[in-house]
């Protein structure tokens, strides 16, 4: 059964946190070209694509601290303090992309989807650019988490 759990946690990350990732990481840029061209519908489109990626994918990656706890418990890991520094970051980064992410990209679509004055459009460049910035940071507790999870410090494995 641990296998099994351990399986399905490992596919839950691939498949759901790096398309989180990747069209976060994507975002900004595309914001950056659709405020320097007001009226692009394709470059509007790619921007709500990418949010739309961000925040469906961020719902069923629910999934992946579930079937993680469930693999620790079986592995009676729980208290590891490898294990509990993971969650810990796992939480942030939730709360990076709960909290700054997803927000800041609603607001963004919002603000291209109207008439962009000046004043609107150089707060949303600055805006954009604080969301790089919590991109960035989302994307570096995930890869913390990822190294942890392979490096396991006191892992018997040998790894």
């Amino acid at each position: 059964m641990t296998k099994f759990l351990l399986a399905v946690h490992v596919l839950a990350a691939v498949i759901t946190i790096g398309p989180v990732t990747v069209a976060a990481s994507m975002f900004p840029p595309t914001a950056r070209r659709a405020l320097a061209e007001p009226g692009n519908a394709a470059t509007l489109a790619e921007a709500r694509t990418l949010h739309r990626i961000c925040r469906v994918y961020a719902v069923i990656a629910v999934v992946v601290p579930v079937f993680g706890l469930a693999t620790a418990n079986s592995l009676h890991v729980l208290s590891s303090p490898w294990l509990l520094t993971s969650i810990a970051l796992t939480a942030a980064a939730a709360a990076v992309l709960g909290i700054l992410v997803l927000p800041r990209q609603s607001t963004t679509l919002t603000v291209l989807d109207g008439a962009v004055d000046q004043q609107v459009a150089a707060t949303t460049r600055r805006t954009v650019g604080r969301l790089s910035m919590h991109t960035g940071l989302f994307n570096l507790l995930w890869a913390t988490v990822t190294v942890l999870m392979i490096v396991r410090p006191g892992s018997t494995t040998g790894a």
